[in-house]
């Protein structure tokens, strides 16, 4: 009987695992996911072809003539008016939206920091910037604009480590998702136009910035599920773990490692070696931020309110002014850039202290800013090819008398004839791959068998703690939603 119990075993197990079978089940599985009417295999071909005209766009753009040297550009005047007109449009868009009560549904309005809205409302006048700063060749703002090269690193750790804490989804539906939406339209035009792919340093910035995150949450889950630690000490253990590997790794010579990529990889990965991981400590202290700003801005007690706005606004300016003084205003970005790591988190946590410093101000956000920050990825890619040309390196002239030489006038129309086409083909680029990202995760759960599920969960064991810690990040909107240089080298220098 024993004998015939190991043989029904052994037998049970040459069937799960007979690569026979296993290849059936997911042919199965493709055909039923080629089958569906929406976001199946006619939808993902759709999308394809649809990324065949952007790319054929963009080859068009990128080898545009005439078009004239852009450091022939230099127009800091211009990139100040352009600014300007960003904050016209900032006030006729600006929005108000009374905090609501949390989902509970009871007891005060909960007041929230940095929510998705505001969020890209902050991607989108950074990401103007920085364009215009490549147009306009502003070089005295470099060591802002690596401020906000960090905050985007910075968000990635920060609304991934808020994602996972919260959803515990660890699935490789989850992970194919954000690889594809980071990673499969830079790529694509990598290939197709023949550019480095360090042209595009942010989007590997970004990739590694969210697999190092969800391997940090993945981590803290299990030492709260198979280690029986509390909340507090299974991410702060897994956050400390995190850091130990990245000091490991940067302040080491295994840094040099990237040089087997390229010294732009090398360079770049250091400027922003701990962007991510700041934001991840970030993440973890968030429900006590959200706390705070319950208690400094809430509805209790109005004299306390008005104080903490002006104390919480001074001390933003405060920080600002200290990275600025002992760090921003140094001219040599070579001095700089060595410092920059460890001192740019001054400059962010001094907005955020601004930006949120009345019920008013979180309650409120730009939505021309917010739409442009919904297409940072799309404009950041797309930038180089259609409103600069030659990977970056030229201003075309479409307009005839808006060369180097032609009169402002003509200029100004030029950039905004361009940055219409430019900005147009961003939108449709997001889309087109976003239902990639869509078509793909669907087949991803065909074949995994989890197709009947809006989301793979695995939900940690609940505690007081974690309950309290999480209270903020339900209020808070998701920030990795599905749908939603000088010292570069050759061809690839942009930010400089």
């Amino acid at each position: 009987m024993k004998g015939k119990a190991a043989d029904d075993g052994n037998s049970k197990e040459r069937r799960r695992f007979n690569p026979a079978i296993t290849i059936i089940s997911t042919m199965k599985s493709i055909k039923a996911w080629a089958a569906q009417d929406k976001n199946g295999l006619k939808d993902f071909m759709k999308a394809q072809l649809k990324v065949a005209i952007i790319l054929f766009i963009a080859n068009a753009g990128n080898k545009f003539e005439p078009a004239y040297p852009r450091n022939d550009n230099h127009a800091p005047t211009m990139f100040w008016i352009v600014n300007a007109l960003l904050a016209i449009g900032t006030f006729f868009t600006w929005k108000w939206e009374a905090s609501k009560v949390g989902r509970s549904g009871s007891g005060n309005p909960r007041i929230i920091c940095l929510g998705r809205e505001q969020t890209e409302e902050w991607k989108g006048w950074m990401q103007w910037a920085f364009i215009f700063y490549h147009y306009y060749r502003v070089y005295y703002v470099y060591n802002e604009i690596r401020v906000f090269v960090s905050a985007y690193v910075w968000m990635t750790g920060f609304g991934n480590f808020l994602y996972f804490d919260k959803k515990a989804d660890f699935s490789i539906e989850r992970f194919v998702s954000m690889i594809i939406r980071i990673n499969y339209f830079p790529l694509l035009l990598s290939f197709f136009l023949t550019v480095p792919l360090e042209l595009y340093y942010v989007v590997p910035l970004h990739t590694t910035g969210f697999v190092v995150t969800m391997i940090t949450c993945w981590i803290g889950y299990k030492f709260e599920t198979a280690c029986g630690m509390g909340y507090w000490k299974s991410r702060t253990m897994a956050v400390a773990l995190s850091l130990f590997a990245h000091i490991i790794f940067y302040e080491t010579p295994a840094v040099n490692f990237l040089l087997l990529f390229s010294k732009e990889y090398h360079f770049r990965f250091q400027a922003d070696k701990y962007s991510a991981w700041l934001g991840m400590a970030s993440g973890l202290l968030w429900g006590k931020l959200g706390d705070y700003m319950q208690w400094a801005h809430g509805y209790e007690n109005d004299q306390r309110r008005r104080i903490v706005s002006i104390v919480q606004f001074c001390g933003g300016f405060g920080l600002i002014a200290f990275w600025y003084g002992l760090f921003g205003s140094i001219q040599d970005k070579y001095t700089y850039n060595p410092v920059h790591p460890y001192v740019f988190i001054f400059a962010v946590v001094g907005w955020l202290m601004i930006r949120n410093c009345t019920r008013y101000l979180t309650e409120c956000h730009s939505t021309l800013l917010e739409f442009l920050g919904r297409h940072t990825l799309e404009t950041y890619v797309l930038q180089f090819h259609l409103f600069m040309t030659h990977n970056v390196q030229y201003i075309p002239a479409v307009i005839p008398g808006s060369g180097a030489d032609g009169s402002a006038v003509l200029k100004f129309l030029n950039m905004l004839l361009c940055g219409s086409v430019f900005l147009t083909t961003a939108v449709f680029a997001r889309r087109v791959t976003v239902a990639t990202q869509v078509s793909v995760v669907d087949l991803v759960k065909n074949i995994t068998g989890t197709m009947d599920t809006s989301m793979t969960q695995v939900v940690p064991q609940q505690s007081t703690e974690r309950k309290d810690s999480e209270h903020e990040a339900e209020e808070t909107i998701e920030l990795t939603k599905a749908e939603s240089g000088e010292n570069g080298f050759n061809s690839t220098k942009v930010l400089d």
